[in-house]
């Protein structure tokens, strides 16, 4: 029985998100005098059912499963973008975990392997610079890291959906419907943490600038 218990406990543990360090924080800017009462609306208005969410003075920390995840940041990019001001998102998705706060990770658990979050669309064009960083090239129990070979294909998943525009230096920029954009980055992201352990993502969105005022989407 104790050893029925053990393992029920290892695999609660494993299926739990928190435990791998996943996460995000976002931090919005507003090109409004009244800035600080979109920013505060928009974040009191969110359902954060399934997640922890910590607003400090320079970004909003919130953990949980990654469908949470892409969910809550849609849902606060959408309703930025919806005031029709301009503003930009700054977002910072991390999974694994080493660092400076390390998670204790399950007994002999390698990268955590789930299937990438389905967002939604939002109707609102943005154009956004995208990065995606694997931070482990050792061998994984399901496969054997190649950080390029991981970063090609989820550039290749941008095509796919249309909303790859240009690669830069350091960044690909990605235009099109917000909620794709979002779903783009956090499904990257997914792809490549289930051959490697600890990925972060980094994404900085433009939404109802001035140089889009004739683009349609």
């Amino acid at each position: 029985m104790t050893e029925l218990l053990t393992t029920a406990s290892a695999a609660q543990a494993a299926a739990d998100p928190r435990t791998f360090g996943v996460g995000a924080r976002v931090s919005v800017a507003v090109m409004s005098d009244d800035y600080a009462d979109i920013i505060v609306g928009a974040l009191s208005g969110l359902d954060a059912s399934g997640l922890s969410v910590d607003t400090g003075d320079v970004s909003t920390h919130i953990t949980g499963g990654e469908d949470d995840l892409l969910r809550w940041v849609t849902d606060l990019a959408a309703t930025i973008a919806e005031t029709g001001r301009h503003a930009s998102i700054t977002l910072h998705l991390s999974r694994g975990c080493p660092g400076e706060v390390v998670c204790e990770l399950p007994g002999g658990a390698g990268p955590r392997t789930v299937d990438a979050p389905q967002g939604r669309k939002t109707g609102r064009y943005a154009a956004a610079e995208w990065s995606l960083y694997p931070l482990q090239d050792a061998v994984a129990p399901n496969g054997d890291p190649d950080h390029m070979r991981d970063i090609y294909t989820a550039i290749d998943l941008a095509h796919a959906n249309g909303t790859f525009r240009e690669g830069g230096h350091y960044v690909t920029r990605l235009e099109g419907d917000l909620g794709t954009i979002l779903a783009t980055c956090f499904a990257g992201w997914t792809m490549v943490g289930r051959t490697v352990q600890h990925v972060t993502s980094h994404l900085v969105v433009s939404v109802n600038s001035p140089s889009h005022a004739d683009v349609t989407l």
